[in-house]
């Protein structure tokens, strides 16, 4: 007979083989020694008594989150008695040390690495610096235990809240996020949208991005463009001037488009606005700063609905990178692990040639545990990157 207690799913104990080193790491810790010079150390790593040093910390934190059995701090330390982890560590990591380091690292050094991988995607990327570049901004929320204080969201029902929230510029011509922000929740998009501002780059947003019109004008101002949603049936509208729609406008179901300026109190530039009928039968406003030349109305269309490419960046992060669980309580813990997901992500682009989805990520975490041969996922990725570049042609 079949034995229910006996069938229950238990963690074996982890073994040698289920373990290995991961050879994406190297690519990681030599951009994190071209830049770890710029940060200088906090002066507690200068002290005999500590045996783990930064680049140690970050690729075990690495490891473990490439790896499909570690899933807790104290999992991932206990895997450090393993001779091909220690690889990686160099030595065991006890649970008080690898949990004292989230305190006295800035998390300001992997923003630093992020960007010098994104750098690296950017030069693979044909025509990426004399295409005419877009980006789309949003942000998701990550929930956390109640007891991580500091991260107080709201109170709902007497019961007190906790989340954070990753703020995320990405590159749609590099498929690739080029920049983040790890905050509070209640830490507003608008507020971190603003910092993030480049003269010449497109910033293509939802509606909670167009609340503010007179941001919109300050944007403007400041050198860049844009394309956000409104919200249909609140905004305020002065006409200016119609303009004509061409068949192509037409086809692609856009009913109207206007010059004018938004809000009662009418900011200094105008913006054009668009009416697009979707499928739904919902009409889609979107608002711009740019002519129709260099965006006619079919083609804005277009490309809001590639702002959706975020949105399954979000889920991968999510879903696969085990992001709903973090390893650190800390607000910089916390930090510390989203960064290193996001720079997860674009350490797999690089050697892919496309955005990690699914059977990628599970081709490299049977590398990580030894189910697969480091010949075979050569082998797997030199695929991905022809299946990606025939997908370009």
């Amino acid at each position: 007979m079949f034995n229910a207690g006996v069938a229950r799913l238990k963690k074996t104990k982890i073994n040698e083989k289920d373990l290995r080193g991961f050879r994406l790491l190297e690519h990681f810790q030599r951009v994190l020694e071209r830049v770890e010079g710029k940060f200088p150390p906090h002066p507690t790593f200068s002290d005999p008594r500590r045996l783990l040093d930064i680049s140690q910390y970050l690729s075990l934190y690495l490891f473990g989150l490439f790896n499909p059995i570690v899933d807790s701090m104290r999992g991932l330390c206990a895997s450090t008695k393993l001779p091909s982890v220690q690889e990686i560590c160099g030595r065991p990591v006890s649970l008080g040390s690898f949990s004292e380091v989230q305190h006295v690292l800035d998390p300001a050094l992997l923003e630093a690495v992020m960007q010098e991988l994104v750098e690296e995607v950017r030069q693979g990327t044909p025509n990426a610096k004399e295409a005419e570049r877009w980006r789309v901004v949003d942000s998701s929320v990550f929930d956390v235990v109640r007891r991580m204080g500091w991260a107080h969201f709201q109170t709902h029902e007497g019961v007190p809240q906790s989340a954070i929230r990753l703020h995320v510029t990405y590159d749609l011509m590099m498929g690739v996020p080029s920049r983040a922000v790890v905050a509070k929740a209640k830490v507003g998009e608008q507020k971190i949208w603003q910092t993030q501002w480049e003269p010449g780059m497109g910033e293509l947003g939802d509606r909670n991005y167009s609340l503010d019109y007179k941001l919109l004008d300050r944007l403007d101002e400041a050198g860049g463009f844009f394309l956000v949603r409104l919200r249909e049936k609140s905004f305020n509208f002065e006409v200016e001037e119609e303009l004509p729609l061409s068949p192509e406008d037409r086809q692609a179901n856009v009913t109207r488009q206007a010059w004018g300026r938004l809000g009662k109190e009418r900011p200094r530039h105008r913006v054009r606005v668009i009416w697009i009928r979707m499928n739904s039968g919902e009409l889609l406003a979107l608002a711009t700063n740019l002519s129709v030349e260099r965006l006619p109305a079919h083609t804005a269309g277009v490309l809001y609905r590639k702002r959706w490419q975020v949105e399954l960046f979000f889920r991968w992060i999510k879903c696969i990178l085990k992001c709903r669980h973090f390893l650190a309580e800390s607000e910089r813990g916390v930090a510390i692990q989203l960064y290193l997901a996001l720079i997860a992500a674009l350490i797999i682009q690089l050697y892919t040639g496309s955005r990690p989805n699914k059977r990628t990520w599970e081709m490299l975490q049977w590398y990580s545990t030894g189910m697969a041969k480091p010949e075979e996922l050569e082998r797997f990725l030199e695929a991905e990157q022809i299946a990606f570049s025939k997908k370009r042609k």
